[in-house]
């Protein structure tokens, strides 16, 4: 399958693009720079120079290809509205011309901020009209307009060592955070819980979704291993580094958190039981926890 990956120099796109190869498909990497050009022509893909706002080129990429995945995003989380909005837009560009074909988009999502079915966030549970998600309002679209598209929702923590260093998502932010401020925090109780799940295995999922999944389908990448609350990862935190540990209010921690705070009180605890089921996915990788030992520690 010729394959059309946004974000293909990125953290987890570059690991998607890797994992297609290695499966025998053929890749066309969309490139914002030189810089991101030579990365992805150096994992074995062609290369269209383009950005996310670059509507006619994603169009084109998506209108050559037999297959899109989509892991494109402005990673600017303090300007997170504008830029969920060209987000947004450039789903819906890429579907129009996918309209009245049988060809596979496989968008991203988050599974931070889904409501909870029955104390879990499941792949049933959907973001509410008035989410700030625009990519899963995006998908829903797609799919209710016949077109073959799916999504898969990741975890707040995405992690792992790569060609660009270890990153690790809003998890790794929150341990920069406290050792940039001499303390570990968390909320309130701090009894809320973030998922993880490694860039390989979730590059791997996004894999699987092209191949086998079913339109309108929602899957979690979600390791199931224990998640830690905010306040036994604070505490994992602060044994670390040797700092303290404190708990602000909603209301102080904007002090502490500034942007993230509207991201670091939300409650996540996601399964993928679901999605591992369906496509037969199972995380391999080293947990979060694991990395952060070996990486950042």
């Amino acid at each position: 399958m010729k394959v059309f990956v946004t974000g293909a120099s990125g953290f987890v796109g570059s690991a998607v693009v890797k994992e297609l190869i290695a499966n025998g498909h053929q890749v066309t990497g969309l490139a914002r720079s030189e810089e991101s050009a030579k990365s992805i022509v150096e994992a074995g893909a062609e290369v269209l120079m383009g950005d996310l706002e670059s509507l006619d080129i994603l169009q084109k990429g998506a209108r050559e290809a037999d297959g899109v995945i989509h892991t494109a995003f402005i990673h600017d989380f303090s300007d997170y509205q504008s830029n969920a909005l060209k987000d947004q837009k450039a789903i819906e560009a890429m579907g129009e011309v996918l309209k009245g074909t049988d060809k596979p988009i496989v968008v991203t999502g988050g599974t931070l901020g889904l409501p909870l079915i029955e104390g879990k966030i499941t792949e049933e549970s959907k973001a509410p009209t008035e989410s700030i998600r625009f990519s899963e309002k995006a998908f829903v679209e797609l799919a209710e307009s016949g077109v073959n598209a799916s999504i898969v929702r990741l975890s707040p923590s995405v992690y792992g060592n790569s060609e660009q260093g270890f990153k690790g998502g809003f998890g790794l932010m929150l341990a920069e955070l406290a050792k940039t401020n001499g303390s570990a925090a968390y909320i309130e109780e701090g009894s809320n819980v973030w998922p993880a799940v490694h860039r390989l295995d979730a590059a791997k999922l996004f894999r699987l979704a092209l191949e086998k999944g079913e339109k309108g389908a929602r899957y979690n990448a979600v390791n199931n291993d224990k998640q830690l609350s905010m306040k036994e990862f604070a505490e994992y935190i602060g044994g670390k580094l040797n700092i303290p540990v404190q708990s602000f209010s909603k209301e102080e921690a904007p002090q502490y958190f500034t942007w993230m705070t509207y991201f670091v009180q939300e409650n996540c605890p996601a399964t993928s039981l679901q999605t591992q089921e369906k496509l037969g996915w199972n995380p391999s990788q080293k947990s979060f926890v694991e990395e952060l030992e070996q990486y950042f520690f």
